[in-house]
């Protein structure tokens, strides 16, 4: 597929979250935060009527299931075994839970992949248009992809 494009949400836009990585022997261990970045490359070997791979206006339902997903929001795995505490913590007021299948840049680019994927199908892109890959930054230093081979 000969076309390409990016969209990217940057560490400015503000997508703070923490969570913590519970099976770590390392302080990623600890409940700590970033402003996520969030890059997602689309293709297509066809452009549509516009000359474009996706609409980048038309991406707000994508930019808002991030932040439903990242924003403010404390993020803790599934399996956490304190998972009952961040409950707890949710209940009386002390953060938004997210609870998700893994905690982690790898997890959160693959959760937003799929995403993407259900935000191109419910927006008539499915078919023309495909997810090519999902980058997550910590920050300028740290990050991870999700692609399908």
């Amino acid at each position: 597929m000969p076309y390409q494009s990016t969209k990217r949400y940057g560490h400015e836009v503000g997508l703070s979250c923490a969570f913590r990585q519970w099976r770590a022997d390392s302080h990623c261990q600890l409940l700590h935060g970033y402003a996520l970045s969030f890059e997602f490359t689309f293709e297509a070997s066809e452009l549509d009527a516009r000359n474009w791979v996706v609409d980048f206006g038309g991406l707000k339902g994508l930019k808002g299931m991030l932040e439903d997903t990242f924003d403010h929001k404390t993020i803790v795995a599934a399996d956490d075994p304190e998972l009952d505490w961040f409950h707890e913590a949710e209940a009386r007021g002390l953060l938004e839970l997210v609870v998700a299948e893994r905690a982690g840049c790898e997890a959160f680019a693959r959760l937003a992949f799929e995403a993407a994927e259900l935000y191109l199908q419910d927006y008539g892109y499915a078919g023309r248009v495909r997810v090519v890959k999902v980058e997550v930054k910590e920050h300028g230093a740290n990050g991870a992809s999700y692609y399908e081979s």
